[in-house]
């Protein structure tokens, strides 16, 4: 009876492996697929879930005391010390059931020895002797592009106790846990006490298992359950590391395991690759036909553009990446009148601007503003595109009531128990500003040059990190005051704000170009390249239509983003189950 239940044993298991080639694209598509395939080969592999058994393999039994034979006769030759005894494993200490002639095992009785680089930092050299620490191990190879070099000398006394060979695994024991890396070279190096040795059998090749083991979640799970240390720096106790339990098969179902781990790990690299590959493809498609409508030479020409893209959208905006970008291009195409239509009947932006300069001249005459150099009329050349009917160039100082921020002195705390916000950069990562994080006092107004920044007026950022990739522009809806790294710009007529927030997103891409870069990494806008640049200014009812049509557009992108990140959740969801289905 048992006879026939081991005969039909390898086939059972053979076929439950199918369902994971089954659903391997099912899986990889998903957010972090394929690392999650890697993850699951793995647990399969070392759960005996990954190739079939064969009732004619010897037992792993037989490999464990052939590894404790040669560990005594090694010993008693004073090559390794005589160890005590490992604690047998309890059925409580046993994650998961292994199928017969494999058995669970202290990875320090597979190993004839573990141990660990030097503990003292040694005098390092020009060359020398390569001395190999956890940043050296990637999981893979050695690499001796970027050691350090000691000296003949030392290396042989770390040697003495700690020597690498051929075929051993190294595995990173502080800070990074895990990472097991197969010696692949017959150059000599020695070791930092952060990365910790295990020296392999002789007689037989297990290493490759053994490796595959180490990187798997079984073990990276038990790393955690060992691990000591702080937050800051976890490590492996070296004494703790023989104590690891591990699944051990018959040496041939290894050779088995391992091929086979071999073949669907080389899957997950086609898989990663394509993916790569396509991600490649659809931004480079998605950006010639985005750049294409936002070079619309007109309306007409853009909505016609428009219509060749529309049909596509489903491939196209599957990734939020290609949904920025298309709003960015809904943005840029707004600002140079390309979005909506004009109308002929329209009062031009020059009618606008003339009542704006009225304004500003008696805000001048009264003392309320003082008088600003006029920028010199635009020459021809220095047109950035084609003004449609109607627009005028213009620049923000023509338009705004320029202002600067301050930060009062930390030294009186009586400055900062207000109730006025105090905005910096760190708050600008909303389009509308109601609140910040810190908040002054009237006093700090009375007494300081804080400005009061009437609502309405938009907040700019001029410096700061921030303006290495990004330009963040936000618009007050109470009074406000603002920091030093900032600008505020009231509009003389307060119906501009929504159109002027739209065009400093619009044109982000031009006026990051003005950004100063310095070497320490810092990033400044300065005032004067920012107050010169020119931009189109509709006239007023365009600005509302204009304004209209973004408001509905972003709204379509917000829903793709969200349909996005729903499809997203759905394929994790699924893909979480298949696995937990196979695992």
């Amino acid at each position: 009876m048992s006879a026939t239940l081991e005969a039909r044993e390898p086939v059972a298991r053979y076929l439950a492996t199918p369902p994971l080639l089954q659903h391997f694209d099912c899986i990889a598509q998903a957010p972090g697929g394929v690392a999650r395939l890697r993850e699951l080969i793995l647990t399969l592999a070392v759960q005996g879930k990954l190739v079939p058994q064969d009732p004619t393999d010897k037992p792993a039994s037989v490999l464990l005391e052939r590894i404790r034979a040669e560990k005594a006769q090694l010993a008693k030759k004073g090559k390794i010390r005589k160890e005590k005894p490992l604690a047998a494993i309890s059925e409580k200490e046993k994650p998961f059931a292994l199928p017969p002639r494999c058995e669970w095992a202290r990875i320090g009785e597979v190993l004839l020895q573990v141990t660990d680089g030097t503990h003292h930092t040694p005098k390092y050299l020009d060359s020398g002797v390569a001395f190999i620490s956890v940043k050296d191990i990637d999981g893979k190879s050695v690499s001796f592009a970027d050691c350090k070099f000691i000296s003949e000398t030392e290396h042989q006394q770390i040697n003495a106790r700690c020597n690498p060979e051929r075929g051993d695994i190294l595995l990173c024991r502080i800070g990074t846990l895990g990472r097991p890396t197969i010696v692949d070279t017959d150059r000599p190096f020695s070791l930092f006490v952060s990365v910790g040795l295990l020296k392999l059998p002789k007689f037989v090749d297990v290493s490759k298992y053994l490796h595959l083991l180490l990187s798997s979640p079984v073990m990276a799970a038990q790393y955690n359950e060992i691990k000591a240390g702080g937050s800051h720096t976890n490590k492996l106790n070296l004494g703790d590391i023989p104590q690891l339990r591990v699944p051990t098969p018959p040496l041939a179902e290894q050779s088995r395991i391992v091929a086979r781990v071999e073949e669907l790990m080389a899957l997950c690299d086609t898989l990663e690759e394509a993916g790569r590959l396509a991600a490649v493809q659809h931004e480079r498609l998605a950006g010639a036909l985005f750049d294409a409508l936002a070079n619309s030479a007109t309306a007409e020409e853009a909505a016609a553009n428009w219509q060749r893209i529309a049909p596509h959208f489903d491939l196209l905006l599957d990734r939020t990446s290609t949904v920025d970008r298309l709003e960015q291009t809904i943005l840029q195409l707004a600002v140079r009148g390309r979005l909506v239509p004009q109308d002929p009947a329209d009062e031009p932006a020059s009618a606008l601007l003339q009542e704006i300069r009225s304004e500003k001249d008696r805000l001048i005459a009264t003392g309320q503003l003082k008088r600003d150099k006029p920028l010199p009329p635009i020459g021809d050349e220095e047109r950035p595109f084609d003004l449609p009917q109607g627009w005028s160039f213009v620049s923000f100082p023509e338009l705004c009531v320029i202002g600067g921020g301050a930060t009062p002195s930390k030294a009186k705390p009586m400055y900062w128990e207000g109730d006025l916000p105090w905005v910096s950069p760190k708050d600008m990562k909303v389009d509308l500003i109601a609140d910040a994080q810190d908040h002054v006092s009237k006093l700090a107004l009375e007494e300081t040059r804080l400005p009061l920044v009437p609502r309405n007026s938009l907040l700019i950022v001029v410096r700061g990190m921030i303006l290495a990739h990004s330009f963040p522009v936000g618009v007050t809806q109470i009074e406000v005051t603002i920091n030093q790294d900032m600008k505020s710009l009231t509009p003389l007529t307060p119906t501009l704000t929504p159109y002027l927030a739209l065009a400093c997103k619009g044109f982000k891409q031009d006026i990051l170009e003005l950004v100063e870069r310095s070497s320490h990494g810092t990033c400044k806008l300065e005032s004067d390249k920012l107050f010169a640049f020119r931009f189109g200014l509709p006239p007023l009812p365009e600005q509302s239509r204009i304004v209209a049509r973004v408001a509905e557009l972003r709204d379509l992108c917000a829903q793709l983003r969200q349909r996005i990140a729903t499809t997203a959740q759905i394929q994790s969801r699924l893909a979480e189950t298949l696995v937990d289905g196979l695992g």
